[in-house]
């Protein structure tokens, strides 16, 4: 399976926007649009909101990617991924997303060895 690792540990390539949005499936983009309101409780999205190529993959970025502060982290310091960092495991800021996604910290770790 790919893995397109995303600064805090998510994988890109298994994302529904990304896989939509590299490979111009409009329907799947807007189901994903569909499904993400739901999910995440929030009416006030689009599905031009949520192109994305990933989040260290040049192109258009999601607009929660393109504010999103662990990936400014990350590109402040000249990191690929939070992985880079020493911090990582004790990082509040990470930690969120490792804490609603255990995968993530697996992810990095594992790119960390590559």
């Amino acid at each position: 399976m790919e893995k397109i690792i995303a600064c805090c540990g998510l994988n890109c390539a298994t994302c529904d926007a990304r896989i939509a949005t590299v490979t111009n499936d409009i329907e799947l983009l807007i189901e994903t649009t569909e499904k993400w309101k739901v999910h995440y409780k929030v009416s006030d999205i689009s599905a031009e909101m949520i192109k994305c190529t990933g989040c260290g993959e040049e192109g258009v970025k999601m607009i929660h990617c393109s504010q999103c502060e662990i990936r400014s982290c990350v590109k402040s310091k000249n990191y690929q991924t939070c992985a880079d960092c020493e911090l990582m495991e004790k990082c509040a800021m990470v930690g969120k997303i490792h804490k609603y996604d255990p995968g993530t910290l697996g992810n990095l770790k594992l790119s960390k060895q590559l």
